[in-house]
């Protein structure tokens, strides 16, 4: 159901700028289970029909953040990647794990070009109560 959404928002990202040669990403939840690399496999396709619908000739370099709660099974998770990688065949595409709360600050300003989450929806009275809680001690 969401496909449609996610191609929109990244033709969107490829048509609205001089787009980059490398595009960092981030999956903020991404757990360590079969589907953890279903997302990045999605983006990763969506970027090269778009790039070929556009007519543009190069691919970008994806940076790709996966991020999930220090006590999720990177290690499960890195070794998911490597198999992931090997059967790339474009665009070149790096994997890097962020522990922590999505709730909290996990990256620099302005440094991402799409953030992606499955599962943020169902927490949100606790950002509205963080945010809050943030404001009143700042």
């Amino acid at each position: 159901m969401t496909k449609p959404i996610i191609e929109d928002a990244l033709t969107n990202l490829y048509c609205g700028m001089n787009f980059p040669k490398t595009l960092v990403m981030a999956d903020l939840g991404c757990s360590s289970g079969p589907n953890t690399l279903l997302v990045a496999s999605e983006l990763i396709k969506s970027i090269h029909e778009i790039r070929l619908k556009l007519g543009h000739d190069e691919s970008p370099e994806i940076q790709f953040y996966l991020n999930d709660l220090p006590h999720n099974d990177f290690n499960t998770l890195f070794l998911s990647v490597s198999k992931f990688q090997k059967n790339l065949t474009q665009p070149p595409c790096y994997f890097f794990g962020v522990p922590g709360s999505f709730y909290t600050r996990l990256f620099l300003n302005k440094s991402l070009h799409f953030v992606h989450s499955s599962y943020s929806l169902m927490w949100l009275s606790k950002v509205t109560s963080l945010s809050i809680h943030t404001r009143t001690h700042t």
